[in-house]
């Protein structure tokens, strides 16, 4: 196919998380017309938590035109600490960290309402050769030059096109939460909260960094703090997490009010038990943490005909490396940039894209599997002291400088 453009080409986006967001905003400034559909019926906010920023992200917010001033919380400082609070190492490191929310709102003030559509449930596509025409559940149809599937890690259009390519557990889950920079004691504020911060027993691995508050307040006494524990977790014990109060199962991974009370007060009593005093007291103000499952999840292929792929949707680097967001912007950006070269036919602009997008894709898969593999090491016997790959990734100062650290891509 080598059709031409069109003199003003259209695009559905199908997903209104941040990868949709970024799809939308990029596409219309480079001369397309776009539609943006969700399946929810109201605005999505309260996702996630925590968000580190890195250049990446930082150059397609500022293209998008949104609103970058105040965006968060300004960091200089990783620690790694032992279990009685004492840093053991530290690292200098400045950096930007956020929440999920202060960039959403960011973003979706880039896409005027009329082009932001509720409600929208896709349930079917029909391709040609010239576009795609898409089914919603609520009987409306749309056509278009181009669909851009930005429906996250569970994809149902990646299901339509590439059904193969399913999440793979990979042995772990995350559980987080927020605490309220107010409620901390202030021994634990003292010492882990203006800081990216690290516990890292055998196996587990507890991460925290301060966070905008509610109203993405920035002022000292009105932030957050964003908690993390990875923990193994066996797939047939993960399978009864899965099941809520009702005894209800949840495939995959389960909503964040449906934890049962009792695995939120099992981790309470374990950080009690195995954690720094800083990092068990910040978990004692969450109210309800949450876990969710790591997956692995890698597609060879991110363009489908008029179908393209992009953020989870295509492949899901696991959140050691923070990049969730800034792969998906970086994957809206360079669609944007080859779509918007009219020197090239879609089709033509569509096999760059994918070209360009897999490369970095398929490292920051590698590079999250490779940080992942600290959490199911036996390091005695698979990790001798001079092994140098253990040292540069799992090693305290490895940990500390490759996690959430896009520093990799120089290699491009």
């Amino acid at each position: 196919m080598h059709s031409t453009h069109p003199a003003r080409p259209r695009a559905l986006v199908i997903g209104a998380s941040m990868a949709g967001l970024f799809a939308t905003a990029l596409l219309h400034k480079a001369g397309w017309s776009v539609d943006l559909f969700e399946r929810s019926d109201v605005e999505l906010f309260g996702r996630g938590a925590g968000i580190v920023t890195h250049g990446e992200l930082l150059d397609a917010l500022v293209e998008s035109g949104a609103d970058i001033e105040r965006l968060g919380v300004a960091i200089k400082d990783r620690i790694a600490i032992d279990q009685s609070d004492n840093v053991l190492e530290h690292l200098d490191y400045h950096q930007i960290v956020t929440s999920w929310d202060r960039l959403h709102q960011s973003m979706r003030a880039t896409i005027p309402d009329g082009h932001h559509h509720l409600g929208c449930n896709l349930v079917s596509i029909d391709q040609r050769d010239d576009g795609v025409t898409a089914h919603f559940s609520n009987g409306r149809q749309e056509h278009a030059d181009l669909l851009i599937a930005a429906d996250g890690y569970r994809s149902g259009i990646r299901g339509m096109v590439m059904p193969s390519v399913q999440p793979i557990y990979a042995g772990y889950v995350i559980w987080r939460g927020v605490a309220d920079e107010a409620a901390i004691p202030a021994s634990a504020r003292d010492t882990i909260f203006d800081k990216f911060a690290f516990f890292l027993p055998p196996n587990n691995k507890i991460i925290g960094y301060p966070i905008p508050g509610l109203d993405h307040a920035l002022d000292v006494g009105r932030r957050r703090y964003n908690w993390v524990w990875y923990r193994p977790v066996a797939p047939r014990t993960l399978e009864t997490m899965l099941v809520d109060e009702q005894g209800n199962h949840h495939p995959v991974s389960i909503p964040p009010p449906l934890v049962r009370q009792e695995l939120i007060d099992e981790l309470k009593d374990a950080a009690r038990r195995q954690l720094p005093p800083s990092f068990s007291d910040t978990l004692a103000v969450i109210e309800r943490p949450f876990f969710t499952p790591i997956y692995d999840l890698f597609s060879p292929k991110m363009v489908f005909g008029r179908i393209a792929l992009i953020g989870d949707a295509a492949s899901v680097g696991r959140p050691h490396i923070g990049m969730g967001v800034a792969k998906a912007a970086s994957d809206a950006q360079v669609l944007a940039h080859a779509l918007g070269n009219r020197a090239l036919s879609i089709d033509d602009a569509l096999a760059h894209f994918e070209k360009e997008r897999l490369v970095e894709g398929r490292m920051a898969f590698e590079r999250g599997r490779t940080l992942g593999e600290y959490l199911l090491a036996n390091e005695a016997s698979e990790h001798a002291a001079d092994d140098a790959h253990w040292r540069e990734f799992h090693s305290v100062t490895g940990i500390l400088r490759n996690t959430a650290s896009s520093d990799f891509l120089k290699a491009l």
